[in-house]
């Protein structure tokens, strides 16, 4: 009879998988033994498996370039990172390597890009796409590196009176571009995003409050649906009327020569999980070519601005189970040595389910539970995987503790949970680490921070 925990993953999924194997009953992440890692640092333990960032960062690079080549596509396409899904220096230091651009979404981040230029790890020629509400700290630090000689930062308008406030204060020639308003999925509690100016009114406000004025051009319309970039007709629909708009905007405004869509791509969430990246960005460059065609206009430079895609799937987060609770005849709880709330934030805040694989005893009987975090608050818990409405792990066993890997977590988690800062039930972040391959492709570990300690936290309370 197969009733073991490995017997259970192999015959629901097709396992195992490019970054996961099993060895000596352990799980092995992109050759990582991942016990070792426990034996070396211990848990909770947070950690950026950096190489993930550029490779993904590569294959979106060729699954674009590729598919403008069958379309006979006549510009370029631009990769951006969107620093707002992980501003950490390692990420930008490991994403910059891949001759990337960026994409800024409020003021301190115009303060990152002035460090990183100062550091020689970008130039003035680079693309800085800053989109968001502009206030006025925003308008001033967006103003100071144009005036600098950062010639390709597009402030993205996201409302009509950000163009006036950046004229006060530009004194170079300013490229624009602006954010179309897109209409939400039917399920949203809104019509229509809070984020950029309505389809309708992008044509009138060029020709009324933009067109003739010197030293502003409009180089870019930018386009984002907040569902992702899903092979739905939902998504298709909002791209021809994205695309309706570049057309008119195009016919009206020559200086217009590219078009933005944003981020989206999805992550791995699942052993289960499938998504065709290839024939999506296939079908993206061969429709926003199709119909420039039909309107007889040049095809648009396209830039992406990819978040979650560029860094979500270089993280993870390790946990020790340190007690079992029968709290019925039913639900059986193993309670973690930290908390979700804290840790994975959107565990609980929006129900995002992760990849959540035991990291041991993979050759024990298995058994459905529930697990729980360390606050007293009753959200703190997780409780069903993607692919199914519940947990399945291995027994608890005399042989050891057991361990629980959550992947993909590099996205957010960190920023959302307030990194550095005071944490629910005061309950400290964990060691968070850093593996890289060095010059000869052998695996390194670092530590970037430890445990948050009671002095820090007392300090920030005014202890």
């Amino acid at each position: 009879m197969k009733n073991k925990y490995i017997d259970l993953i192999r015959q629901t999924f097709n396992f195992p998988q490019e970054e996961f194997q099993i060895e000596d009953d352990s799980l092995i992440f992109h050759n990582i033994y991942l016990m070792d890692l426990i034996k070396q640092y211990g848990t909770p333990l947070k950690f950026h498996y950096l190489p993930k960032i550029s490779e993904n960062i590569k294959k979106a690079k060729m699954w674009f370039n590729v598919a403008m080549a069958k379309c006979d596509y006549k510009a370029k396409y631009h990769y951006c990172y969107c620093t707002k899904s992980s501003h950490f220096q390692f990420v930008l230091d490991e994403a910059l390597k891949n001759d990337i651009h960026i994409e800024t979404s409020s003021a301190f981040d115009v303060d990152i890009i002035e460090t990183l230029y100062n550091e020689g790890k970008i130039n003035k020629q680079q693309f800085i796409i800053a989109n968001g509400f502009k206030t006025d700290l925003y308008i001033e630090n967006l103003s100071r590196i144009i005036n600098d000689g950062f010639e390709n930062t597009y402030p993205i308008l996201d409302n009509k009176s950000e163009l006036e406030r950046l004229m006060k204060m530009v004194n170079k020639p300013l490229k624009i571009g602006i954010r179309i308003a897109a209409e939400e999925e039917p399920k949203f509690e809104f019509y229509t995003s809070r984020l950029g100016i309505g389809y309708k009114d992008i044509v009138p406000f060029y020709q009324n409050q933009i067109k003739g004025k010197e030293n502003v051009e409009v180089k870019m319309l930018h386009f984002f649906i907040n569902t992702g970039i899903a092979d739905t007709s939902y998504y298709w629909n909002e791209l021809h009327k994205c695309l309706k708009v570049y057309c008119d905007l195009k016919k009206n405004c020559p200086s217009l020569d590219s078009l933005n869509i944003g981020g989206g791509f999805p992550i791995k969430n699942s052993l289960s999980f499938e998504y065709d990246y290839e024939y999506m960005a296939e079908e993206i460059i061969a429709q926003i070519k199709q119909v420039c065609n039909e309107n007889n206009i040049e095809e648009p430079n396209v830039f992406t601005e990819f978040g979650s895609f560029t860094v979500g799937e270089s993280g993870g987060a390790i946990y020790q189970v340190l007690y079992q609770k029968q709290q019925n005849d039913r639900e059986k709880w193993n309670m973690i040595d930290s908390s979700f709330m804290t840790t994975l934030p959107d565990a609980w805040a929006i129900n995002k389910k992760f990849l959540m694989l035991p990291i041991n005893l993979w050759d024990k009987n298995y058994e459905r539970v529930l697990l729980g975090g360390l606050t007293c608050d009753s959200d703190d818990y997780y409780n069903s995987e993607q692919h199914v409405n519940a947990i399945y792990l291995p027994k608890i066993s005399d042989d050891g503790p057991l361990y629980l890997g959550f992947f993909n977590t590099g996205a957010y988690q960190e920023s959302v949970g307030g990194y550095g800062g005071i944490q629910h039930c005061l309950i400290p972040a964990p060691k968070h680490i850093i593996i890289e391959k060095d010059s000869e492709g052998q695996i390194t570990t670092r530590i970037f921070s430890k445990e948050q300690s009671f002095k820090s936290m007392l300090k920030i309370l005014g202890y």
